[in-house]
């Protein structure tokens, strides 16, 4: 007999580090850490303010402005984005988005295999229930801040 285990952070953590493996493994081969692989998504729709890059990103992953900088800077040094205007926008060249394309790929093959037999009310329920963890704890933080 087999026990549902309880949804708590173990639970959701060793979820997202499984899932994060497998989108690790993909990118690796080409060259890009887990941070910009969100960067090259955040910009996949279009020019953002350099700020709202920024913000998107250290809200994101919890990490602090430098390591954002990092990221920016490596994907505008491989040639993957740009920064132009006045008020910098950060875009993703030519390059950038066929790599970010490649990406999209490797993701929807990701969440093909993981979630693809999942019927979608419990998809619905469980980003339902995750979304709003994320709120709350996202709340706290910002408290605490």
């Amino acid at each position: 007999m087999s026990t549902v285990p309880t949804l708590n952070g173990q639970v959701i953590g060793q979820a997202h580090y499984a899932t994060r493996a497998l989108l690790e493994r993909a990118t690796g081969p080409l060259g890009l850490s887990f941070g910009q692989v969100v960067a090259l998504n955040a910009l996949a729709a279009g020019p953002v303010e350099r700020a709202q890059l920024m913000h998107r990103i250290t809200s994101t992953l919890k990490v602090d402005e430098r390591a954002v900088r990092e990221v920016t800077d490596a994907l505008i040094d491989a040639d993957l984005a740009q920064v132009d205007g006045p008020a910098p926008h950060v875009r993703l060249t030519d390059t950038g988005h066929a790599m970010q394309a490649r990406v999209a790929e490797a993701v929807a093959g990701i969440t093909a295999r993981l979630y693809g037999d999942i019927p979608a009310h419990e998809l619905a329920a469980a980003a339902r229930v995750l979304t709003l963890v994320t709120q709350r704890a996202n709340g706290e933080l910002a408290g605490a801040a």
